[in-house]
């Protein structure tokens, strides 16, 4: 079953996000925002303005999840004018983010991002992400900008809804079995096997 505004909000007061804001936000000192926050059957969370990588192109590597090179990611620079600060990724490239809040999911809960419309009609594409029930920490977040024009992405605003579904309690939990991602800080956290 997936869970609503009043079991979100609850939850939440037990610290299973942080920071919380218990409604949905869409302007900020009077500065038009993406959505972020409490709906009614989810919740908006924000990219952090702290850390942001983009793909490149090095001949002759290939990116390879068992061997990882974290040279081919390079940081992108955090921008700002009068609508805010935002990144900056590159036509028909993949990007990594990370959330700024934090989640500590139950046992009974598993967590799937999805994209927001705002970004997803102008072509960019969160992939898909679950947190796992017993999951805590940052998520890192993925983009895709399938568009031909470079995108921004914001900082510090609404960039993917989370949705919780609830099951019966697991007998193993990502946090009992030391999944390899638990306890992500507020940074990117590059491919672990």
């Amino acid at each position: 079953m997936i869970k609503n505004d009043l079991w979100i909000t609850g939850m939440a007061s037990q610290g299973m996000i942080a920071p919380f804001e218990p409604r949905l936000v869409r302007r900020v000192e009077s500065l038009p925002v993406i959505s972020f926050g409490l709906s009614s059957f989810g919740y908006d969370i924000r990219l952090s303005p702290s850390d942001f990588r983009i793909f490149r192109h090095i001949p002759g590597t290939v990116v390879d999840p068992k061997n990882f090179n974290a040279e081919n990611l390079e940081a992108s620079k955090l921008h700002q004018d009068e609508n805010g600060q935002f990144f900056i990724l590159p036509a028909h490239s993949y990007g990594l983010g990370v959330a700024l809040e934090r989640l500590e999911i139950p046992d009974h809960i598993t967590v799937l991002c999805i994209g927001k419309s705002s970004y997803a009609r102008i072509g960019l594409i969160a992939n898909l992400t679950p947190a796992e029930a017993g999951w805590r920490g940052h998520l890192t977040l993925e983009f895709s900008n399938s568009s031909s024009a470079d995108c921004r992405i914001y900082a510090n605003e609404g960039v993917v809804q989370l949705l919780f579904l609830e099951g019966e309690p697991c007998s193993i939990s990502y946090h009992t079995r030391e999944g390899k991602y638990q306890d992500q800080p507020e940074a990117v956290t590059l491919v672990r096997v």
